[in-house]
């Protein structure tokens, strides 16, 4: 390669460094919409003002469009020709197709338990008592973010960075079919016992029975959001 043609390469990339700018901000305000769905603040069929939005992030439009198309591509928002963009709703094959990932994702982690650190541990053993404080206080918004914070600490066995990015998608879609259910209540009060169970087989070193339990976990709750979905 002659020098001109590296100093045109390096120029042509001078040029679009702006855009690096831009994504990088807009996978910012990409991550904190994220984190506002995972935890239950921001509902399915919301409409998102650009305007107030922007405002409120100090962001410009044009960074906020792209942090709604980063998002849209997830699943979580959808665009609606002359509307506007929408929080989106989940759906019965949305449903299907999220659990399964999640038995491969977390079924394999989870077998990592005899393997990993102290501290990795204690993270899920946390979230459930973070899940039982909560329902002590009525609080079950705050029982299904435990609930979430349980699942991507049972990733986080795997010490895999790429997959607690790609669990914290799903969970974050997952949560906005939660909301669909309606009562929280109803939805998260017998889900919080099956977590405490599978801590228990785990800190009793049965692992392959935690394993089994989180299966049935998984298997009840799709029948469980597919029913509510679908109105049965």
């Amino acid at each position: 390669m002659t020098t001109a043609e590296a100093d045109g390469w390096l120029n042509a990339l001078a040029k679009d460094r702006g855009d690096i700018d831009r994504s990088s901000t807009a996978e910012r305000v990409a991550d904190k919409l994220r984190t506002s769905v995972l935890d239950g603040d921001i509902k399915p069929g919301r409409q998102l003002n650009e305007k107030a939005l922007g405002e409120a992030l100090r962001v410009s439009r044009n960074t906020l469009r792209e942090a709604f198309r980063l998002l849209t591509h997830e699943r979580l928002l959808v665009h609606e020709y002359s509307k506007g963009v929408f929080v989106r709703r989940p759906d019965v094959a949305d449903i299907v197709d999220l659990y399964a990932a999640r038995r491969v994702i977390e079924c394999g982690a989870i077998r990592r338990w005899p393997k990993v650190t102290d501290e990795a541990r204690q993270a899920v053993r946390d979230a459930v008592d973070l899940g039982l404080a909560c329902r002590d206080k009525d609080d079950w918004t705050g029982v299904g973010t435990a609930n979430v914070k349980f699942h991507q600490a049972i990733t986080a066995l795997a010490g895999s960075a790429r997959l607690d990015e790609e669990v914290k998608r799903l969970l974050a879609e997952l949560r906005l079919a939660f909301h669909v259910m309606g009562d929280h209540e109803e939805f998260y009060r017998d889900y919080l016992p099956l977590n405490q169970s599978i801590v228990d087989r785990l800190d009793a070193g049965e692992v392959q029975q935690a394993e089994e339990a989180l299966l049935t976990y998984f298997d009840r709750a799709e029948k469980h959001l597919v029913t509510g979905l679908r109105g049965e």
